[in-house]
């Protein structure tokens, strides 16, 4: 090679310094990208520092009211939100207003969250559960439990016609009227039978009653809810009056 060219050639390449800077780009590169992967693992001790953000000295397992209140702000939804029942189902919470440490890290831990922001990113799937009947059906006859008053063994009527509006409100045509029926009736509390019978007439008949037979399989609606017969006649009045 002539001498001018190989000096040439001998210029062209990288001085010790540019290598130098680019192996600190390149390093500095590839260790934001194991602290961005390190950041979107589900970290269970970040959960639970998480939880603790919402938890008071004298009962540090046992995020309350109070807490709930600002973990819903933090995610964004309103404490009566039905996905803050599904929520509340995936970790197994059995006092409505508490999670416990253990529900806490059960449920977020199936749902690989340990920051708000990863909450509300699963917002939209917690609510799409209850499109599929039988988690709806399984959400549904846990409410019961989880939201009655743990002294009593049925639930109270204001308590239940919260939770059937939450539930049912969106979901049954008929609800406006069963929800005026119970409105009108001298019902104290709703005990589990009849909570679950109330989810099965809303399944089983339509919405035009004219599949609905009181002698035959929809005869525990009349069973369950005695005073229930009026209501099917107006409602039935109202779907086969003439012009």
């Amino acid at each position: 090679m002539p001498r001018g060219k190989r000096r040439h050639a001998i210029d062209m390449r990288p001085s010790e310094e540019d290598q130098q800077s680019t192996k600190r780009q390149r390093n500095s590169y590839q260790s934001s990208r194991r602290y961005s992967k390190s950041e979107d693992a589900f970290s269970q001790k970040r959960c639970l520092t998480w939880f603790r953000e919402y938890t008071t000295p004298d009962d540090p397992d046992t995020l309350g009211p109070e807490g709930m209140e600002k973990f819903c702000e933090d995610i964004g939804v309103e404490p009566e939100n039905v996905a803050m029942l599904v929520l509340a189902y995936k970790m197994g919470a059995k006092q409505m207003g508490f999670f416990t440490q253990s529900e806490w890290l059960k449920g977020l831990t199936d749902l690989q969250c340990d920051t708000a922001s990863k909450v509300q990113c699963k917002l939209e799937y917690l609510r799409s559960m209850l499109n599929d009947p039988n988690s709806f059906k399984i959400i549904y006859r846990y409410a019961y439990d989880f939201a009655r008053d743990k002294d009593q063994r049925s639930m109270d009527i204001e308590t239940a016609k919260a939770m059937l509006q939450l539930l049912l409100g969106k979901h049954w045509p008929l609800y406006a009227q069963f929800a005026q029926f119970l409105e009108q009736s001298k019902y104290k509390v709703i005990n589990k039978d009849q909570w679950c019978n109330i989810l099965e007439f809303s399944r089983t008949i339509s919405n035009d009653l004219t599949n609905y037979d009181v002698d035959g399989a929809c005869e525990y609606i009349h069973t369950i809810f005695p005073r229930c017969a009026w209501l099917i006649a107006e409602l039935m009045e109202i779907n086969f009056q003439g012009p």
